[in-house]
């Protein structure tokens, strides 16, 4: 018996010590900056901007420009309102089942949650269309080259599951706690507990040679590089 308290004792040790040890991470290692220079600020050939619903982080980007039409990928015709007149499309990367079964954290199944940490279930692209996009508290403008942004344009397409025409595969959805003017599609890779919506996100921002944290699983990792 007080072999197995023993050995039960040092599992449960080592269990908080992982815990410790990625609880530090997460909140040291987003400290760390690259691109930390890039002024973000100055005129360019393209606006772009990084919003926060405040767990989530999109990338949003003008629909139609010199060098993407992003309704190739993303459709109007996808969402319940279908409305040709919003200009912006914020584009993040996530855990199919939050998205789609999780409108509010009241919604959250231990099934959903387990699945999302150990990367066992897939994951999904969510597009939101904005008739106007301004700079606020939730909301970061960047203006960047355009050989910047095709390198954006790159990494966010590649993380879409295409077909094989090369068209994004729709999620149909039904009731999912979002707007009139969102939809979901499938989408490569599996979310897990070092590679959340927030990473992919900063890793777009990296690609963009933005500034961005070396590694953040959470958007303040982002964010805090662009509030001071």
């Amino acid at each position: 018996m007080k072999k197995a308290l023993k050995r039960t004792g040092k599992i449960l040790l080592y269990i908080i010590g992982v815990f410790a040890v990625y609880v530090a991470a997460g909140l040291l290692i987003p400290r760390i900056a690259v691109n930390k220079n890039k002024n973000y600020q100055s005129p360019n050939d393209i606006t772009v901007y990084i919003t926060t619903n405040g767990v989530h982080t999109d990338i949003v980007m003008p629909v139609k420009s010199e060098w993407m039409n992003w309704d190739r990928y993303v459709k109007y015709a996808d969402t319940d309102l279908k409305d040709t007149s919003y200009a912006y499309v914020g584009i993040g990367w996530g855990d199919k089942g939050f998205y789609l079964q999780t409108p509010t954290w009241a919604d959250l199944k231990f099934s959903v949650a387990f699945k999302a940490m150990t990367g066992l279930s897939s994951s999904a692209m969510h597009a939101t269309f904005y008739k106007h996009m301004a700079a606020d508290f939730s909301t970061v403008a960047l203006n960047i080259s355009k050989e910047d942004y095709k390198a954006l344009i790159g990494y966010i397409v590649n993380s879409f599951d295409l077909d094989a025409s090369g068209s994004a595969i729709h999620i149909p959805s039904v009731n999912d706690g979002y707007g009139d003017m969102d939809a979901f599609y499938e989408a490569k890779g599996s979310y897990n507990l070092f590679r959340t919506c927030n990473t992919w996100a900063n890793g777009a921002l990296k690609a963009a040679h933005q500034k961005a944290a070396i590694w953040t699983l959470l958007k303040d990792g982002i964010f805090r590089h662009y509030r001071k």
